[in-house]
């Protein structure tokens, strides 16, 4: 038998440049994460100005310019040495780290892939300035002195060139400077009160001066993610239990293909975490169209000694101390600025460039209920469906028929007559009865008054601005969803139903550990869960509304839910999946004929009703043509 021992390797020391080298490759990725780690620097120092300048994507040259204090002579060796840092001095200092940067590896690892140059003056005096090079080697860093105005600048020349390997896996010099680009708009964005340049090729690409005023910030906004982004954004500033959430969040009509326009800052740091992007998730849950990604600017501000920044090698994720209260904190935030989201409030926000979240043709509604429909149809809304129509019919018409009872004049919504001033061409009254909102009789209200009906399917109504379109199907949904949402708050919990027959889930010691842990929450929702053994959980009771759902696969997920994040939603998504089933099922029908006083009607039920732009599956419900569109539509003025 070979003895081990004597063929082991002896343990020792790396050699500086190797241990840097090792060090670089969780520091240094590509040409944008060297841009990330100086502008953080010059951050950190105070900087007023912040310059920054790439060759042929940075795989040439990064050089980042500021006009921060700059490091004196006796620092410079010490810049470029490994976990050498000015940013903290003990562990009180790390536990309530407030700078970017603070490791002390970054240019040490940087230095060890490029050949680097940095120059710095902690002096007004500009002859008394000093520079440091280093080309990838483990010498000692050699300090001669070089002219530089107070501040400091740090070039990065040739990228991996003592590592061909590594060099090779950087890509087109378009797609590289795409990525410092994206550093250089996250750092733009954190601090408003510094100004900023970018140059590529010796092209200015951005240049940002500092600003302080909510206008100097949104054109910021507008400069770097373009004025889409403000015209189809709310700003939201919201503050409790020490914790501040403030920036703004866009609309779900102006929603992307991808989760390229998500930026969120703790106190100041960029970060990508998963429990902040779940909370994102959640309260855009039920507006968002499917496969869509909101876009939102975010900074939340709290202690920093409940917050650890120092979890990750790049920074990009952080770990709250109470991560459940953070949570809840952002969801209950977004939420209810997206709930407030209607008509009333965003009709001048809305125009034709309504993003393009099509996936669900009207037409196709249309062949779900032909054209013809029985006279008791026309005269209300169908709240009743035949089984073969849909499986769950006769749970939809159980609910509907709760629901009429706390809402008797449910059917009638679209058929009461809102009251009509007098207008000045009597032969239009009875046309176009005027509607007026509930909180100001002389103010046109935003969605205006019904014109007419566009093939059984969108209705055409004029408000102050121009022309509205309304998907009426769409717009019911959503309003008949929040009236159902609002009854099953009212009743404070959902009705639990026993199972038959329990069922058992072989479940890992860590599900049952938050399974114990969590009885209290999971009782709240209606499920009882047993735990009967090390590895064995017991669903004996679901709440009513979910009994045909998999009990595995919801526990299951929950218990996920919980234990990451300290909280669940998936019941209520649950819940909230089948009450937007029967809304969709309870709402007014393609190829329904409307009067102009039901039209109305629903025009005013819209402004009153939270989330009501988009419906249940987060389509649009409603969008605004202005007077200057349609001029432009038909060359009027030109």
């Amino acid at each position: 038998m070979t003895d081990i021992t004597a063929i082991a390797p002896r343990i020792q020391v790396l050699d500086p440049r190797l241990a840097n080298q090792i060090a670089a490759g969780e520091v240094v990725e590509r040409p944008s994460s060297v841009t990330k780690e100086l502008i953080e620097n010059a951050i950190d120092a105070g900087s007023q100005r912040i310059e920054v300048e790439i060759e042929q994507g940075g795989a040439r040259l990064i050089k980042v310019r500021d006009d921060g204090i700059g490091i004196g002579e006796e620092d410079l060796p010490l810049a470029l040495a490994r976990h050498a840092t000015s940013k903290i001095g003990s562990l009180e200092d790390l536990e309530g780290v407030s700078s970017l940067g603070f490791r002390g590896e970054a240019l040490a690892s940087i230095s060890s892939v490029s050949r680097l140059e940095l120059i710095s003056n902690a002096e007004d005096d500009p002859r008394h300035g000093w520079r440091v090079v280093a080309e990838g080697r483990g010498m000692e860093a050699r300090v001669t002195p070089a002219p530089h105005p107070r501040g400091t600048s740090v070039g990065v020349r040739d990228l991996f060139f003592n590592t061909p390997a590594r060099r090779k896996f950087l890509r087109t010099e378009k797609t590289e400077f795409a990525h410092v680009e994206e550093a250089f708009r996250r750092q733009a964005l954190s601090r408003y009160d510094i100004a900023w340049v970018l140059r590529h090729n010796q092209k200015v690409i951005h240049q940002l001066p500092a600003g302080h005023s909510a206008a100097a910030r949104e054109r910021r906004i507008a400069s770097l993610l373009g004025k889409n982004f403000i015209e189809h954004a709310r700003y939201i500033e919201r503050e409790a239990g020490g914790i501040r959430l403030s920036g703004w969040v866009g609309l779900p009509t102006h929603s992307r293909s991808q989760a390229d326009q998500q930026y969120f800052f703790v106190n100041g740091r960029v970060v990508r975490d998963r429990l902040v992007a779940h909370a994102v998730r959640q309260a855009y849950r039920d507006v968002l169209f499917n496969g869509r990604h909101p876009v939102f600017v975010l900074y939340l501000e709290l202690d920093p000694d409940v917050v650890d920044v120092n979890v990750h090698p790049t920074k990009h994720e952080v770990r709250f101390r109470d991560g459940r209260m953070v949570h809840d904190f952002l969801y209950s935030s977004l939420h209810h600025s997206l709930a407030s989201a209607k008509p009333a409030e965003s009709a001048e926000e809305h125009d034709a460039e309504v993003a393009d979240t099509s996936g669900a043709s009207p037409q196709g509604e249309a062949s779900e209920v032909g054209a013809e429909q029985p006279r008791w149809q026309q005269q209300g809304i169908a709240l009743t469906h035949s089984p073969d129509r849909h499986p769950g019919a006769e749970r939809v018409r159980r609910f509907m028929q709760g629901y009429q009872a706390l809402h008797p004049n449910h059917e009638e919504t679209l058929l009461t007559p809102q009251p009509s001033p007098p207008s000045e061409r009597g032969s239009e009254v009875r046309e176009a009865p005027l509607a007026m909102p509930d909180n100001d009789p002389t103010a046109p209200p935003p969605l205006g008054f019904a014109l007419g009906q566009l093939h059984g399917i969108y209705i055409l109504a004029q408000n102050a601005e121009g022309l509205v379109l309304v998907d009426m199907h769409a717009a019911h949904e959503r309003i008949v969803y929040e009236r159902m949402k609002t009854q099953l708050a009212a009743a404070k919990g959902l009705d639990a139903q026993p199972l038959l027959v329990p069922v058992s889930i072989a479940a890992s010691r860590a599900e049952v550990a938050t399974a114990e842990s969590e009885q209290e929450a999971i009782a709240k929702l209606g499920i009882e869960l047993d735990i009967a053994g090390p590895e064995t959980l017991l669903v004996r009771q679901l709440p009513a509304l979910l009994a045909q759902a998999d009990p595995e696969a919801l526990v299951r997920q929950m218990l996920e839910e919980l234990a990451r994040y300290g909280r669940t939603h998936q019941v209520e998504a649950r819940v909230h999946e089948l009450l937007s089933t029967m809304a969709c099922h309870g709402s007014v029908r393609a190829n329904r004929r409307l009067t102009i006083d039901e039209m109305n009607a629903l025009l005013r039920d819209m402004e009153r009703t939270e989330r009501s732009d988009q419906c249940n599956h987060g389509r649009p419900t409603w969008t605004q043509m202005g007077l200057k569109a349609l001029d432009r539509l038909f060359l009027r003025g030109q």
